[in-house]
């Protein structure tokens, strides 16, 4: 498939979350029209390498590409012209239906089982746990750190999700910022911000969140947002490397090479 087909080619995003955002960028750097769908107000985490994002500011740019809320499939192919990924909030899938894509790539990590039917066209790419190649999507995406990660599973299921973040600097699971309570969101901090163990970075009702160690604000969600109970808000990265910040992580890069072999596996 030369680079005038890729071009030819629509591909549907289904999310703009950070590990969905390195799949974007894999696929807008070669060519591929591609779209991403979104919730009315996506509770994205690592905010500042998103397209979701564009949600809530119209225009964001995640390393060298830029994103643009658009209201409709016009739109949408104006923004293809600009050399711009256009994202629309569109949960019900509509604009699927408009435009018709020859890729569906799930990439909403909703971690649970996925009924859906399948037929041979548009090709379903699936990412990580809740997807079966063969019963809800054509291909998935090992998106668990490791030996497999980013690999393309052709028959059978992705590791199931085992709930335990990566260790970085020996921390782990305290490395995330949990809902004490459900309630709104209030952020202290942005990411980005140094700060010291216990230090208040944000409330939930009045009942506060604290930093579990000295360390940077890699990923905080958006100040004055609905949370639940237990819910990731953010995490803290021991590094203190600011430009960790604005750079897609290795894992969703991983991932969107999993995504572009799929792709460009099948004609």
């Amino acid at each position: 498939m030369d680079k005038g087909d890729r071009m030819d080619k629509k591909v549907v995003v289904l999310g703009g979350g950070d590990l969905a955002s390195g799949v974007i960028l894999r696929l807008h750097h070669c060519g591929f029209k591609v779209w991403v769908t979104e919730l009315e107000l996506p509770l994205v985490v690592r905010r500042t390498v998103s397209f979701a994002e564009a949600v809530y500011e119209e225009q964001v740019s995640v390393e060298d590409v830029t994103a643009k809320l658009v209201k409709d499939a016009e739109e949408i192919a104006n923004s293809w012209k600009a050399g711009v990924v256009p994202i629309i909030i569109d949960p019900a899938g509509k604009s699927i239906e408009k435009i018709a894509p020859d890729v569906i790539i799930d990439a909403r990590m909703l971690k649970k089982d996925l009924v859906r039917e399948i037929k041979p066209e548009p090709l379903i790419i699936g990412l990580g746990p809740g997807f079966v190649a063969g019963e809800n999507c054509h291909a998935v995406i090992e998106t668990q750190r490791g030996p497999f990660m980013g690999r393309v599973i052709w028959k059978g299921a992705a590791e199931i999700n085992s709930g335990i973040p990566e260790e970085v600097l020996g921390r782990g699971e305290e490395r995330i910022l949990r809902a004490p309570i459900s309630g709104e969101f209030h952020a202290a901090h942005q990411i980005g911000d140094f700060v010291g163990e216990g230090e208040v970075l944000g409330d939930v009702n009045g009942f506060p969140v604290r930093a579990p160690f000295t360390g940077m604000i890699r990923g905080l969600i958006r100040h004055k947002l609905d949370v639940i109970q237990g819910m990731k808000l953010g995490d803290v990265d021991p590094r203190k490397n600011r430009r960790l910040v604005n750079l897609v992580s290795d894992k969703a890069l991983a991932v969107g090479g999993g995504v572009l072999e799929a792709v460009l596996s099948v004609r």
